[in-house]
């Protein structure tokens, strides 16, 4: 599913979001492992937040989104700081003709918006076929605790005065998945009145045995499974899963 309106206020939204352990857990796992080359490409790369703060870190980033709304986003940041971001606008199930890369990452629960086990494992497939075969592949995914426990049948709100919204989560079709029904009310600076924006977002997960047993099926081996952005294994509670993983 790809940012539509929401794209436009997704930066004010994830402020706090915490990109640069993203960027340091990046940078531990291409040291630990041994990753010479800096070639990067940075898969569901949204407004570009990540992939700036990689660049800014010595990486050659490429980028790739389903939205096109978010990718504008990213290129008009990436211009307005003189920094050099290839974009492209790509289902991550359906990867082809980017070349080949040292990193490739799938962060900030990405991998989640693939709402079928065939799009989950074609993307590992092609994921393989455009990482170096010394190079590492890094993501993340919501725990089962997480969709199923914080979220399910939960409302969040939000509220100041440039926005505030109205989240609503309730159960998906599909086993651990959910479906996030977003009321937003934005502010007009000019006119000073709000807009409403709807949008729904579906999310799905699987258990962390699933996504390993399709990784090996795919070509990589798995070298480590962490959670929320620590080195100790995933624990009955763990929020996000982390994954580091090379070709066989």
């Amino acid at each position: 599913m790809s940012y539509q309106q929401f794209a436009y206020i997704y930066d004010y939204l994830m402020k706090d979001v915490p990109y640069d352990s993203w960027v340091e857990f990046v940078q531990a796992q291409a040291e630990h492992y041994s990753v010479e080359g800096k070639g990067l490409l940075d898969i569901g790369c949204g407004t570009g937040e990540l992939s700036l703060r990689l660049l800014k870190q010595g990486y050659s980033v490429t980028g790739i989104d389903l939205s096109e709304d978010m990718l504008f986003i990213a290129r008009e940041k990436a211009e307005s700081e003189g920094l050099d971001l290839p974009l492209f606008q790509q289902d991550m199930s359906e990867l082809e003709g980017l070349g080949q890369f040292d990193i490739i990452t799938v962060f900030c629960d990405s991998l989640n918006y693939l709402d079928s086990e065939e799009k989950v494992f074609n993307t590992f497939k092609k994921v393989k076929e455009h990482l170096d075969d010394q190079g590492i592949f890094l993501f993340d995914v919501h725990s089962i605790f997480k969709v199923s426990q914080i979220f399910l049948n939960e409302t969040f709100t939000y509220n100041d005065d440039e926005v505030s919204y109205i989240w609503d989560c309730f159960p998906g079709e599909e086993p651990n998945s959910v479906d996030h029904e977003l009321t937003f009310f934005v502010r007009d600076d000019e006119t000073g009145q709000y807009d409403r924006i709807e949008e729904v977002h579906h999310q799905r997960t699987f258990p962390v045995l699933t996504l390993e047993n399709w990784l090996n099926e795919a070509g990589f081996e798995v070298l480590s499974v962490t959670a929320d952005f620590t080195e100790v294994s995933p624990g009955d509670q763990s929020e996000r899963i982390f994954f580091t993983c090379k070709k066989k």
